[in-house]
């Protein structure tokens, strides 16, 4: 089993840039494809961006593809979302889910294990 937890969350004003951080313990974080994921007030949550256990291979939603950017370092079991260009339809909770498995994963039944979920707000 693994336990992740989100941070870097905050409130920016649209135009803005955030960077994400999903720390990961428990078992070898390098046997993990990561996730993160969207859910607005009132809204399902949603698929962002995915990345396969050793981190040659992406995989992001149309909504922000050339804006977010996600990466990993598995020598300090950390995923990364770097958030460029925010708009203020970018406000949600944001998680950070891992599974089992080499390659990327976007849809949400795939991932086994999930963070707490860290808050952005993006202002006008």
């Amino acid at each position: 089993q693994v336990r992740l937890v989100e941070s870097g969350g905050g409130l920016v004003q649209a135009g803005g840039s955030l960077r994400l951080s999903c720390a990961a313990s428990g078992r070898t974080f390098s046997n993990y494809a990561t996730g993160w994921f969207r859910q607005a007030p009132g809204k399902e949550r949603e698929f962002l961006a995915t990345i396969n256990w050793s981190g040659d291979s992406t995989y992001y939603a149309d909504s922000v593809k050339g804006r977010f950017t996600i990466s990993r370092d598995n020598a300090e079991n950390t995923v990364y979302l770097q958030m460029n260009s925010l708009k203020t339809e970018d406000t949600g909770v944001y998680y950070c889910a891992a599974v089992v498995r080499s390659g990327i994963a976007y849809s949400r039944g795939s991932y086994d294990y999930w963070g707490q979920g860290t808050q952005v707000t993006v202002s006008s």
